[in-house]
């Protein structure tokens, strides 16, 4: 794969109050055995000193492909998104949350599948982590494609893991909305209008289950899901309970 600059990937990271993994996380990213990329870091007024770490680490290991991007105010992850994808630069859009890991070959595999594939949007398979970063051995499988109508019954779409083609799909599509579980509904909203989403079926990524406010709130969770289908879908509640059904199933047995 070469380092031409129309295959530049923006890497659009949230950042909040995560000073312990921070570093970790930009170090898993210039490891990356792909190399033409920009990280965008969207810093959302932290409360510990998760900026500073930050400055700090840029000041020590200066790299021109790692933007710090500061928020005015705190607004939660998908403003932060949506602020990253505003200012990326990149034909190639992908996510990473600020203490989760990749291998490093997430985007050189990713980019190729993605080419074979002619895909607009793609995700990959990855494993449950501990709080440090260990693999757990609880690895997530992914089917090979996912269309709209999957989608609603399978949330095996991890955001982590995703990337989109911005040749293929407007990026302005991209915008997540503002509702909780933005991600999923991202994802909903891209399949509604008639793509498909394709599973490279490899472990690239690492899930740091720790510390993760919606995977300790499972009730949290739930209500999300819920006023997705309600809301975001506009679905009646018999079939939002039916979809509801397929949903923690799935979710129940990736956890397992």
């Amino acid at each position: 794969m070469d380092s031409t600059k129309d295959k530049l990937v923006s890497i659009i990271v949230p950042v909040y109050n995560v000073e312990k993994f921070i570093v970790e996380t930009m170090e898993c990213v210039r490891a990356q055995s792909y190399d033409n990329w920009e990280l965008l870091l969207v810093e959302d007024v932290s409360t510990d000193g998760t900026k500073e770490v930050i400055e700090t680490y840029l000041h020590e290991k200066p790299d021109e492909r790692i933007h710090l991007i500061c928020q005015p105010e705190n607004k939660g992850a998908a403003h932060a998104r949506n602020r990253g994808l505003k200012e990326a630069a990149g034909r190639f859009i992908a996510y990473l949350d600020a203490d989760d890991l990749w291998e490093p070959l997430k985007l050189e595999k990713q980019l190729a599948f993605m080419e074979e594939r002619q895909a607009a949007f793609s995700f990959t398979g990855y494993e449950f982590a501990d709080e440090e970063g260990k693999g757990l051995g609880k690895i997530v499988q992914v089917p090979a494609t996912i269309n709209y109508k999957e989608a609603l019954k399978n949330t095996t779409i991890f955001t982590t893991t995703v990337m989109f083609d911005t040749d293929k799909i407007e990026k302005n599509m991209l915008n997540m909305p503002i509702i909780k579980s933005e991600d999923t509904a991202l994802w909903w909203k891209v399949l509604r209008n008639g793509y498909i989403a394709y599973g490279l079926n490899e472990n690239l990524v690492k899930y740091r289950r720790a510390g993760k406010s919606l995977s300790s709130n499972k009730l949290e969770a739930v209500r999300r899901i819920w006023n997705l289908y309600r809301k975001a879908e506009g679905m009646s509640i018999f079939s939002s309970a039916y979809h509801f059904c397929f949903w923690a199933v799935r979710a129940v047995r990736r956890r397992i």
